[in-house]
């Protein structure tokens, strides 16, 4: 009885500071999608990283995953998610599965989530991860993320977690007619955050901000 009561006031305290990384973190540099910044309130990010780290898991920077990958700071994940534009219903493809985080921030607004991640270690654990959190419309790849996954295309939004010097041809062939992308683009120290949408055959590019990602590994391009 004792153990169900600290539970429940570990679960309310999580909440509480999850409502507090919206209203501090997020809504002053102006994201504003209300579908985001619920879905920002709900998911547990605490869940996705290593014990260690989960008394950090809500502060204002990325935090270390195995791989030597990070969790992206919250901010990025929101702002990211938001240029997707998503409504609901929509088929993304996320290139760099990590810890799972912005995985299940993508399942909580979309209909059909693919993630493509390099390391099969961290693919299975977010995978298991997602699992037990109940998220049900995302299917895992393991691969070269530079590829994309062409079996399900077309995709109306495209997210990258990490950093190619430009986007693989790929993943723009695969993204659907009216589609976003959007992706940190650059070598370390130099990347710029970029909003990309299809019309026809045109792709117009539109900077957001400077970032720092992790750089996209084994690519072909």
């Amino acid at each position: 009885m004792f153990k169900d009561l600290l539970n429940s006031k570990f679960a309310e305290y999580q909440a509480f500071i999850r409502r507090k990384m919206v209203e501090d973190q997020l809504i002053p540099r102006g994201v504003k999608n209300g579908r985001v910044l619920e879905a920002m309130g709900k998911v547990r990010r605490h869940i996705f990283v290593d014990d260690y780290l989960r008394t950090r898991a809500y502060e204002d920077h990325p935090l270390p995953i195995a791989e030597n990958q990070t969790i992206s700071q919250p901010y990025i994940v929101a702002l990211m998610t938001e240029l997707l534009g998503l409504r609901g219903g929509e088929k993304v493809l996320e290139i760099g599965t990590g810890s799972g985080y912005q995985t299940a921030i993508l399942a909580e607004l979309a209909g059909q989530i693919y993630t493509v991640e390099l390391f099969p270690a961290l693919a299975e654990k977010a995978k298991a991860v997602l699992a037990a959190e109940g998220y049900s419309k995302i299917k895992f790849r393991t691969g070269d993320g530079a590829d994309g996954w062409p079996e399900h295309a077309p995709y109306d939004a495209i997210i990258a977690a990490c950093a190619a010097p430009r986007i693989p041809r790929a993943l723009f062939d695969q993204l659907a007619d009216k589609g976003r992308l959007a992706a940190p683009v650059g070598e370390e120290g130099a990347q710029r955050l970029m909003l990309y949408t299809k019309n026809g055959a045109e792709i117009k590019e539109t900077f957001i901000t400077e970032v720092r990602f992790v750089p996209m590994l084994h690519t072909k391009i």
